[in-house]
């Protein structure tokens, strides 16, 4: 099919090239993603309501092999799974307004209690009347504890009280423990607060990790009993490194209190997808089949796939958004660096068939390429865009597949198209 048909058919306007210089056109062959059946609307009976007390009111609504795909509700609004949760850090997901964030289908977003900690911030967000009021986001906000921050700082001190840092902003010493970390999560006004943990190296000595996996099971107790708000819900942390066993006997520990939902921490910190995968595998199964699972720090996309696959409903990670800070952007056929020569007179968006704004406005990869090397930001915007536009179709596109019970066939299409570059022997050019 030629270009020009390809535009045609996506119902994105042609650039001239597409008709009167397709030879100057350095574009591999794309083509829109296979349709899959559009899930019908809630109405009025399905949609559920949140009340103070009456919890996340998850449910699974379909399954197809381990793949769950469910619905849960905050005080903020209704939450389809499976979901990716963009990452606004410092209450900002950065260069995006949080309409852009919205406009992408983007149901959650992410904050993180460790910078939000810092010299006055927390009052700050007090003063606006809470994160949701200060970020202008409407939807549901999820804070992390601050541990994963913490236990990647030099010269921190660990001890059953909590940790003893310094920030890397100006520092100063700081303490950090579940009660603290509870209080500045309340004090942020998230609908999903995270329990304080210890997020252990990858490499770490069983001995270690082991009586790292008791205290932070002792930490989740001291973070059950310090009162939230009548909005919040808090999630406890599976740790245990890269021993199933010590996983196991932290998915036991945790569950025993039953909560609202449960993350699996430790992965995505140099272990490898593979080694990741098989974490995953191993401890969804053990989870509570009533309750979210939450999948902290993954991922590319063949993550959030792997991930999926294997049962889990929300996900977040910083990649969609540092990548395309970076130059390079998402398609179904794979990664595109956009710094490549090829590119140099590509007068075609990022993916013609994609319905982003930047995609569907026509900004040229050229053009991305020039405001890359020219070091201007609304690059960095336009392909922010679309990275979390091109998450939130993947995750669409997974919750269609497993309301269609065909979630393993979609999974080897998505696979055999994504990689097909690599196969070509393209790669994908970082």
């Amino acid at each position: 099919m030629s270009d020009a048909a390809r535009c045609a058919l996506s119902g994105v306007p042609c650039p001239p090239s597409a008709v009167s210089n397709l030879a100057s056109a350095s574009l591999s062959p794309i083509a829109p993603p296979a349709s899959l059946p559009t899930m019908p609307p809630m109405n009025d009976a399905e949609m559920p309501t949140w009340t103070p007390g009456g919890g996340l009111r998850f449910r699974v609504l379909k399954t197809s092999g381990r793949a769950r795909r469910g619905r849960f509700v905050t005080k903020h609004g209704v939450v389809e799974t499976p979901a990716f949760m963009p990452v606004g850090t410092q209450a900002a997901v950065k260069c995006v307004t949080p309409e852009q964030v919205a406009a992408t289908g983007a149901q959650v977003v992410l904050a993180n209690t460790y910078h939000l900690s810092l010299a006055d911030r927390t009052q700050m967000v007090e003063r606006h009347g809470g994160l949701h009021a200060l970020m202008h986001w409407k939807s549901t906000i999820l804070t992390d504890s601050g541990g994963f921050q913490v236990f990647s700082l030099p010269d921190r001190q660990i001890s059953e009280e909590g940790v003893r840092f310094r920030f890397v902003d100006d520092g100063v010493a700081a303490m950090l423990s579940p009660e603290t970390s509870m209080d500045v999560q309340r004090r942020l006004g998230a609908d999903i607060v995270m329990a304080f943990d210890e997020c252990v190296e990858h490499t770490a000595a069983r001995e270690y990790v082991a009586a790292s996996v008791e205290r932070t099971f002792r930490w989740l107790q001291r973070c059950v009993a310090v009162p939230l708000a009548e909005h919040q819900h808090l999630f406890g942390i599976i740790q245990g490194g890269m021993d199933l066993e010590l996983r196991a006997h932290a998915t036991a520990q945790l569950v025993s209190l039953d909560l609202p939902g449960y993350a699996i921490g430790g992965v995505s910190v140099g272990e490898g997808h593979e080694a990741m995968v098989r974490i995953v595998r191993h401890t969804a199964p053990l989870l509570p089949a009533d309750k979210v699972r939450y999948l902290m720090g993954v991922g590319l996309p063949e993550d959030l796939v792997a991930s999926v696959e294997q049962g889990m409903d929300i996900h977040d990670c910083v990649i969609p958004t540092r990548y395309a800070r970076e130059g390079t952007v998402f398609t179904w056929d794979g990664k595109q660096r956009i710094q490549d020569k090829k590119f140099r007179k590509d007068r075609y968006p990022i993916d013609t068939a994609c319905a982003c704004y930047t995609c569907a406005t026509g900004y040229s990869r050229s053009y991305l390429r020039h405001l890359t090397f020219a070091g201007e930001t609304l690059g960095e915007t336009l392909m922010t865009i679309h990275n979390l536009h091109f998450y939130q179709d993947l995750m669409r596109a997974m919750r269609e597949a497993i309301e269609a019970d065909r979630f393993s066939a979609w999974v080897l299409e998505f696979r055999t198209r994504y990689f097909s570059r690599r196969s070509r022997g393209q790669g994908d050019e970082e």
